[in-house]
């Protein structure tokens, strides 16, 4: 494959990978064996601290410092409660790149930089943006109402959401939401996006820690299949299944923000994603669910994405 055409690129450049492709830092699937396969295929893998105990997260770490030798990162959500003991852990073990994401950037971003930590935070319009550059941050994700997981209220689909956040700011942009194939990530890039973060795909892979009854369920998915909820409380995008039914069935109702909490209960993303309870669990997955139609390894999605992007890049006719 010719790498040429990620050699000045400025996400490749601020991080230090081959590529512009980062892999999203996911609740119950991005454990230290998912980071290393997408850090050591050219990436840049993310370990997601949203679902791990500080201990954990240090464990995480230090496996992943063996398993590669390049560089990966952690996500850290901003919402997390023992936010102050996973920070200390990342300046500890010297993590060099922090995504963060769910909160106000100016609260960890300069404490992170001074201490030589390159730092992205997730945005869901312009005007976050706007304050995550004002905070000091290196790049933002622009993550479009298509993806999985916690999204932004807005509900700007990524193809409007990428170029009026590339107008918005000067520095790297990562595009976000229903990217799976090369022929997405070019897309974006063509969009403004100096590179893309991928998350649905990769929970597909061998490597993710989330269970297998989940990935299938995923790779089984179709058109529609998922829904945002709990706009109330915090907007996700699940897949359909029993729970997320229930949730619907309250939203329409008009249940307040607590009974909505009080379904959701606790570890409720546990029992769905990593324990494989496809009916009372929830099931973050984005809308590209639906073009995800096998499990394969890391390394290979990461291949695979990289020459379709590159080949559809030389072949491009305008």
């Amino acid at each position: 494959m010719d790498h040429g055409l990620w050699t000045n690129n400025r996400i490749s450049s601020l991080f230090a990978t081959r590529y512009p492709l980062i892999q999203a830092g996911m609740i119950w699937a991005s454990g230290w064996r998912l980071a290393s396969a997408v850090s050591n295929a050219g990436g840049l893998g993310l370990l997601g601290a949203g679902s791990m105990y500080p201990d954990v997260l240090r464990e995480h770490i230090r496996k992943c410092k063996a398993a590669t030798d390049q560089p990966f990162g952690v996500n850290v959500p901003l919402l997390y409660p023992d936010i102050n003991q996973l920070m200390d852990i990342i300046i500890d073990e010297k993590v060099p790149i922090v995504f963060t994401s769910a909160g106000n950037p100016k609260t960890w971003t300069g404490f992170l930089k001074e201490r030589g930590i390159k730092v992205a935070h997730v945005v869901s319009s312009s005007k976050f943006a706007k304050k995550a550059e004002e905070a000091g941050c290196d790049a933002v994700v622009a993550e479009g109402f298509e993806a999985g997981g916690h999204n932004g209220r807005e509900e700007t689909t990524t193809m409007v959401l990428i170029p009026a956040v590339r107008a918005a700011v000067n520095i790297p942009v990562i595009a976000a939401g229903g990217i799976a194939t090369g022929t997405q990530m070019l897309a974006a890039m063509v969009l403004g996006a100096d590179g893309v973060q991928v998350g649905s795909r990769f929970v597909c892979t061998p490597e993710a820690s989330s269970h297998l009854a989940f990935k299938e369920a995923i790779i089984n998915a179709g058109e529609g299949d998922t829904q945002l909820a709990m706009k109330k409380v915090v907007p996700v995008r699940l897949l359909k299944n029993k729970f997320a039914e229930e949730i619907k069935a309250a939203e329409l109702r008009g249940a307040s923000e607590e009974e909505l909490k009080q379904i959701l209960g606790r570890a409720r993303a546990k029992k769905g994603m990593f324990e494989g309870d496809m009916e009372e669990g929830e099931l973050e997955i984005g809308q590209v669910s639906a073009l995800i139609h096998e499990i394969k390894p890391a390394a290979a999605v990461v291949e695979e994405i990289m020459m379709e992007c590159t080949s559809k890049f030389e072949n491009l006719r305008i």
